[in-house]
């Protein structure tokens, strides 16, 4: 069974669009979610009409937020979620407009198959809790997490794509021979990566091919200067969330 694990697509039809025709080449079984289809980028309905014919999707503390009220956001990010939610309501038939939100509102905040768990989050608080590179020096918070975690742990929200071993470790993509890590039996959080905003300093997508023995980072271009302009052309939108698309960040 190979996989495609995406997450933090955050309206970025363009991305996703791109990322699609290269799973397509990959010869996948299925595709999963992590969560965050929406969010900061100018193209949520487009996003959640594909993301639910997926075989997965989680839900993320943005597509939470669309349903009821942002929580600790940024302004910026608060106010794309408004627009998001106005966007939500008034697009297409009222049926259509139902049918996102019964889609967004039946999102579980989690999944396990076997040993293998799939959250946006973490293990320990799957809707919006952030597990960062630097967190290597926080031992304590690795434990707790690493303790819920099955075997294998599959999440996004950071944006930064790499493996966390529970020996307080953290290996990014670039660091593994073909951008491959493989799997030996210990335990991993394995970011997925953005395919909507990159943050590790690499403006291309990114999504994870999963099978029984691997996990192998994929990196896709798109280009970046269609949503910018998009967002850019939406006041209620930060123009700042399409500047960063150029640089991953």
């Amino acid at each position: 069974m190979k996989t495609a694990v995406v997450s933090d697509i955050h309206g970025n039809l363009e991305a996703l669009t791109a990322v699609l025709a290269d799973i397509e080449s990959q010869q996948v079984d299925r595709i999963y979610c992590l969560g965050d289809v929406v969010g900061y980028g100018p193209n949520p309905r487009e996003c959640v009409d594909i993301v639910r014919n997926f075989d997965l999707c989680i839900l993320g503390n943005h597509d939470q937020a669309a349903l009821f009220d942002p929580e600790g956001f940024s302004q910026g990010a608060e106010q794309a979620i408004f627009w998001t939610r106005r966007q939500l309501e008034t697009g297409g038939t009222q049926e259509e407009a139902l049918s996102r939100w019964h889609f967004l509102c039946g999102l579980p905040r989690t999944h396990q198959e076997e040993r293998r768990l799939f959250v946006h989050g973490s293990a320990r608080n799957p809707l919006s809790e952030y597990v960062f590179p630097e967190d290597i020096y926080n031992p304590k918070k690795l434990e707790k997490i690493f303790s819920l975690i099955p075997n294998v742990c599959f999440q996004g929200h950071t944006h930064v794509p790499g493996v966390f071993y529970e020996s307080a470790q953290f290996v990014s993509p670039k660091d593994f021979e073909d951008s491959t890590y493989y799997f030996n039996g210990e335990k991993a959080m394995i970011n997925v990566g953005s395919v909507g905003q990159p943050r590790d300093g690499d403006p291309r997508s990114c999504y994870v091919i999963v099978d029984e023995k691997s996990v192998t980072f994929r990196r896709v271009d798109y280009d970046q200067n269609i949503t910018a302009d998009k967002i850019r052309g939406i006041d209620d939108l930060d123009d700042g969330q399409g500047e960063r698309l150029f640089e991953g960040h």
